[in-house]
């Protein structure tokens, strides 16, 4: 879900390189999530749980109706 960090920044960088040289396409948002998957896996369950959980928002509903 994060994927931060050094080996993060030269994946990065690789893959842009690669998308301006014309090396490497991606026809939808699913490849490129994909690639990002094998390349860096799952990630932590409890971590993806967390960020899940901090965009759930309430807003009018009751606590009935959110949960």
């Amino acid at each position: 879900m994060y994927v931060q960090g050094r080996s993060a920044d030269v994946w990065k960088k690789n893959v842009l390189e690669n998308l301006e040289g014309g090396l490497l396409e991606y026809k939808n948002i699913g490849e490129f999530l994909v690639d990002i998957k094998k390349e860096f896996g799952e990630g932590d369950e409890e971590l993806v749980r967390v960020a899940e959980l901090r965009r759930l928002e309430q807003r009018r509903k009751t606590i009935e109706e959110f949960v």
